[in-house]
């Protein structure tokens, strides 16, 4: 049965119990369980990464693993209250593909972001927030359309097609894939930076 938002959904966790069996597309065969988004109805940010990883699919939260701790530590500094944020991800459930005893993140295709798509327009509609921050190009494309590019209007403040004004930046877990230490200090900078934009503009 594919599950669709209850019309008329009023809070997260109405969505979240709905979310629980759906079967919009296949990737739910072989994931532990469906990651909603967590946060308060009325937050001042909402953060749409791209998909669970591996620790957020054993725990059924997002931003739980590597990307998460580093997301958590650029708000800090960014001086935004984490308490007053929203996270979800475009993809409520975890792609992969096995490497040995790892299960490694493979980036969800274009069907299975639209399959979702019902569930992030629902979680806008009932967490209402100031200022929607796009994590990478998944999130990004889910919301401005396929021909978005973040390397183009990265951290400025757009128009969405809900009305709701976003910041695009790259995803945390890129951040994490930086050669180096002079490279990852640097994306981090800018990854802060685009952060602020967000705050001050909610």
């Amino acid at each position: 049965m594919t599950a669709q938002p209850p019309e008329g959904a009023r809070s997260v966790e109405q969505l979240k119990e709905a979310a629980a069996s759906c079967r919009g597309c296949e990737l739910w065969e072989h994931a532990t369980q469906t990651v909603f988004g967590e946060g308060r109805e009325g937050s001042k940010l909402m953060l749409v990464g791209e998909q669970p990883g591996d620790q957020e699919d054993l725990q059924g939260k997002p931003f739980v693993g590597p990307a998460g701790r580093l997301l958590e530590k650029a708000l800090d500094e960014a001086g935004i209250d984490r308490s007053r944020v929203y996270v979800t991800n475009a993809v409520k459930h975890f792609r992969w593909t096995r490497r040995g005893k790892r299960r490694l993140h493979e980036k969800p295709n274009a069907g299975q972001v639209r399959a979702c798509r019902p569930w992030l327009e629902a979680e806008i509609e009932v967490v209402r927030p100031g200022m929607l921050v796009l994590l990478g190009a998944t999130a990004a494309q889910s919301v401005m359309g396929p021909a978005f590019r973040v390397s183009q209007q990265r951290g400025e403040v757009l128009r969405s097609p809900f009305g709701i004004p976003v910041v695009a930046t790259v995803h945390p877990s890129s951040i994490l894939r930086a050669t180096d230490a002079e490279s990852r200090e640097a994306a981090l900078a800018s990854f802060i930076s685009d952060l602020e934009v967000a705050g001050r503009g909610a």
